[in-house]
């Protein structure tokens, strides 16, 4: 909401327009554009590269790779996409359907509480589904990798707002860096992307976006123990 004040075009006395507040438009409204610009931009990065979607992708990618490129792999990736990110959207949705929330980024870190134990009740029963038909070893551990991971999202959440899709970002490239090659290290410009997406469009701070990301990425230690 703009005042008065905020108008780049003034009036004197007559109400008519002086020469100088017209001159000074163009700029102004060429900033206008520029900051609309990038909002745009970040908001088409931060739907795209959405937790569901990014998972989606990398638990595929994880669940080949760990069967060795077999076909069942996609099939076990699918799962812990499923649970990891399509349920826990599902659920995101519904609520937001009931009037709990505006929209899926819950901008308000004291009603995210309810969406972390629908994502730690969704893995781990994913996580006992994988047990029961031994699954490749890989694609569990990046299960329970998550399950951890989301204990701690919810743990500093309780305290301060971290953000989890710069979580999500970086613990998906950690993993496929570790399960498949490092060169999927490179992907970590698309976590810059959304951490840069997620500050832009004012739901984090810098610090909040490197603390996700920091998290993420210590998923990977996990595999020390396999």
């Amino acid at each position: 909401m703009s005042s008065a004040t905020d108008d780049p075009t003034t009036t004197s006395a007559t109400g008519t327009p002086t020469a100088g507040d017209t001159a000074d438009a163009p700029e102004t409204t060429g900033g206008t554009d520029t900051a609309s610009g990038t909002a745009a931009v970040a908001r088409t990065v931060t739907d795209v590269l959405q937790p569901r979607n990014v998972l989606l992708a990398g638990m595929l990618g994880i669940g080949l790779a760990a069967a060795g490129g077999a076909w069942s792999g996609l099939l076990w990736g699918f799962l812990g996409a499923l649970c990891a990110g399509l349920i826990p959207a599902g659920y995101i949705e519904w609520e937001r359907g009931r009037g709990t929330w505006g929209d899926r980024h819950v901008v308000d870190r004291t009603k995210r509480a309810p969406i972390f134990f629908v994502i730690l009740g969704s893995i781990g029963a994913g996580s006992v589904v994988m047990v029961a038909g031994n699954a490749p070893t890989g694609i569990l551990v990046a299960m329970l990798a998550l399950w951890v991971m989301t204990i701690g999202l919810l743990a500093v959440n309780t305290v301060w707002k971290i953000s989890v899709d710069s979580a999500v970002a970086s613990a998906v490239v950690a993993l496929l860096a570790v399960v498949h090659s490092p060169w999927w290290l490179l992907a970590g410009l698309a976590t810059t992307a959304v951490c840069w997406s997620r500050v832009a469009l004012g739901y984090h701070t810098v610090a909040q976006t490197v603390a996700g990301a920091g998290l993420g990425a210590a998923t990977t230690v996990a595999y020390v123990f396999v």
